[in-house]
């Protein structure tokens, strides 16, 4: 559901966009860590809000950061 907006916000078109591990935070709502695959080799990891259920708001990408692997662990940011 975030794909339009990281794509927009990182200037990018991802053909390929599968979430490979995620972490939560709950807060008031819930913040997802989310390591993304965005090609064969690259990928993304991303920091996105889910609000409160009663507050009718769809995920929210917060902020995301680029040129990960694999291999790098999925950290708070």
């Amino acid at each position: 559901q975030v794909k339009p907006q990281f794509e927009s916000r990182a200037s990018l078109n991802c053909a390929v966009f599968r979430a490979i591990v995620y972490k939560t935070q709950v807060v008031a709502g819930t913040i997802y860590f989310i390591k993304v695959q965005v090609s064969d080799a690259e990928y993304v990891h991303l920091k996105v809000f889910l609000s409160l259920p009663h507050e009718n708001l769809g995920p929210s990408l917060v902020s995301f950061q680029t040129g990960k692997t694999r291999d790098d662990p999925l950290t708070y940011f």
